[in-house]
């Protein structure tokens, strides 16, 4: 016999208020970067580059997630634009915004942090169709 067990997952009203407050980081973010007079060419050429680091998947689920979870952390995108603010290094601060606004936006669509488990699991919820439990 057989069981498969879920990792934990955020779920109900909680799981709303995260995907909503993932939605109100994107926003900001996005609004923050136009305001400072950052380049929308930048914006969208860079927007998408966190997710490089699904390359590390190829080095297995483990790997994957420590990389994943890295470059989808709201924390390390705070110390790159803190660290840009505080060295007058205005560029990275508009890197910082993007990086934050890919973060907020996959998390609005339920793109949570991964498990070393499988990609599909995240604190938001698994991805794709429900896992069954097999007996």
């Amino acid at each position: 016999m057989s069981i498969t067990i879920a990792p934990p997952a955020v779920v109900g009203g909680p799981r709303l208020l995260l995907r909503l407050e993932g939605a109100v980081i994107f926003l900001l973010a996005s609004f923050a970067y136009v305001v400072l007079g950052f380049s929308p060419m930048g914006y969208f050429a860079l927007f998408l580059a966190p997710d490089v680091s699904f390359l590390a998947y190829l080095a297995g689920p483990s790997v994957g997630a420590f990389a994943y979870n890295l470059f989808h952390t709201e924390a390390c995108a705070a110390v790159l634009g803190v660290f840009a603010w505080s060295m007058g290094l205005e560029p990275y601060i508009g890197v910082a915004l993007i990086w934050v606004a890919h973060i907020g936006f996959d998390r609005m669509l339920g793109y949570g942090l991964k498990y070393a488990s499988s990609f599909q699991d995240t604190h938001l919820g698994a991805l794709g169709p429900a896992k069954k439990a097999v007996a």
